[in-house]
């Protein structure tokens, strides 16, 4: 997938990246994160605006700085990145939000022939995980390098 993309700053384990969102509001901080679930070799990916005084991710926060199809590409450069160095690891990610989570739907959706060539990806639907489908509602989704 060859879309342009923030440049990410990670910390050495590569479960942390940093970058700076640039659009019609500013620059805004922006925060990925892989942390581990209680399900041996599942990382949680969470992502969102980077709260300056706590330094934690706000996921809640609707920025609508203008470069979304940006920060998405810049999200599963960090994803490829972290999948490089840790492929034995799933991902797991879902939205804040019933809308955001159907955003990331879209996005996957719309490179699901570029992302299929490198990740399994499953969509986890009524409590069940089942191979990703365009045009079909998920709660979450989990890739894994191939």
């Amino acid at each position: 997938m060859k879309l342009p993309r923030y440049e990410l700053k990670a910390e050495k384990s590569l479960m942390v990246f940093e970058f700076i969102s640039e659009g019609y509001k500013g620059e805004i901080p922006k925060l990925i994160m892989f942390s581990e679930t209680s399900v041996k070799k599942i990382y949680n990916l969470a992502f969102g605006d980077k709260n300056i005084e706590t330094n934690e991710i706000d996921d809640i926060v609707v920025s609508n700085n203008g470069d979304s199809e940006k920060v998405l590409a810049t999200v599963v450069a960090a994803v490829h990145t972290f999948t490089d160095n840790y492929p034995e690891m799933w991902v797991y990610a879902t939205g804040s939000s019933k809308a955001r989570t159907r955003l990331y739907r879209m996005g996957i959706a719309k490179y699901f022939d570029d992302i299929k060539q490198n990740f399994f990806i499953f969509g986890l639907r009524d409590g069940e995980w089942n191979d990703f489908e365009k045009d079909v509602d998920y709660t979450a989704f989990i890739v894994k390098r191939k």
